[in-house]
């Protein structure tokens, strides 16, 4: 027999025999774990702090809260389950807030993203004239709601108002915008949508900027003509940033409040009233923290199936 073989069958030519793999002096070999401290950790810490005491933990307070009859003051906090839904979904000042809400969302982001692609198409150009016009129309965006919201209350007011006064002017008579049932929400959605467009073209601009001109010279060598260009070139080349600037538009649509409470409380008779004015009001004028606290988780689980709603229409892949 020959040295391979012996080594092969794990003996050595002096007839011993020889350690397996995995053995040191022919005792098994232990695993060791080696913990290793990871710096990232470290510099993560201050925001994860952070994170998890104005954020992770309100947020599970506040569930906690909207199973209990939670009233501020009192003595005691009955636990009253999932009592306080109940009652919210036979509460109508919560379904007229809910139709507010989602009329208000409804129709200032699609007002919104169809201004915003118009008014990007339209200042697409590096010149002095289009930089100038973005200019003017994102300026609202930097100012504050509260700000805004404040302005056009005087400047709809139906008595010292500057509409109201060119109303006069071309022999009309004034119109009280924010004290009409009818009329309030649309002016608040005009206010809102006022405010926004120029934040909306400033994305859909940066998004059309970002579309391979090669994909239009092959358009325009297969005949198509402008309007084609727009649907079967432009819309889906923007496909990632409709989808973001929906979403975010979406989002804060539907957590308006600082606008509609500076310009109409919520009012008149509740016709402006949405989730969060309602949130507010239940909250923290009428101590019914509980109540408020099932609110907001409603609004929470709409804001999330929205958002899932429009991640399935705006859906995008390399295919397209």
């Amino acid at each position: 027999m020959s040295a391979e073989t012996i080594n092969r069958g794990g003996v050595r030519p002096g007839g011993r025999s020889l350690p397996q793999a995995g053995h040191r002096d022919g005792a098994p070999a232990r695993k060791r774990r080696r913990i290793r401290w990871q710096p990232a950790w470290m510099f993560m810490a201050p925001s994860l702090l952070i994170l998890g005491v104005f954020v992770v933990w309100p947020i599970v307070v506040s569930f906690w809260y909207s199973l209990h009859d939670w009233t501020i003051g009192a003595a005691t906090q009955q636990w009253v389950g999932f009592g306080n839904y109940v009652k919210l979904f036979h509460d109508p000042q919560f379904w007229n807030a809910l139709g507010n809400t989602l009329e208000f969302t409804i129709a200032s982001v699609v007002i919104l993203v169809i201004l915003g692609f118009l008014a990007a198409l339209g200042l697409m150009s590096e010149g002095l004239f289009s930089r100038m016009v973005r200019s003017v129309f994102f300026f609202p965006t930097i100012v504050s709601l509260t700000s805004i919201g404040l302005v056009w209350r005087f400047l709809l007011d139906p008595d010292i108002g500057l509409v109201a006064g060119l109303t006069q002017f071309f022999g009309a008579t004034p119109i009280g915008w924010l004290q009409s049932t009818t009329l309030a929400l649309p002016a608040i959605i005009f206010v809102d949508v006022w405010k926004n467009v120029g934040f909306t073209m400033i994305i859909l601009l940066a998004g059309l900027k970002g579309v391979p001109q090669e994909r239009y010279e092959a358009a325009r060598l297969d005949g198509a003509n402008g309007r084609q260009l727009v649907r079967f070139v432009t819309v889906p080349g923007i496909r990632p940033t409709l989808l973001f600037a929906t979403m975010i538009l979406t989002i804060q649509s539907l957590q308006v409040f600082d606008l509609v409470y500076v310009m109409t409380g919520g009012g008149p008779v509740f016709s402006t009233d949405t989730l969060v004015t309602e949130i507010f009001r239940d909250g923290f004028v009428n101590f019914q923290t509980g109540y408020a606290s099932a609110i907001s988780w409603v609004l929470f689980i709409v804001i999330m199936a929205i958002s899932a709603f429009l991640l399935r229409v705006f859906r995008y892949n390399d295919v397209d």
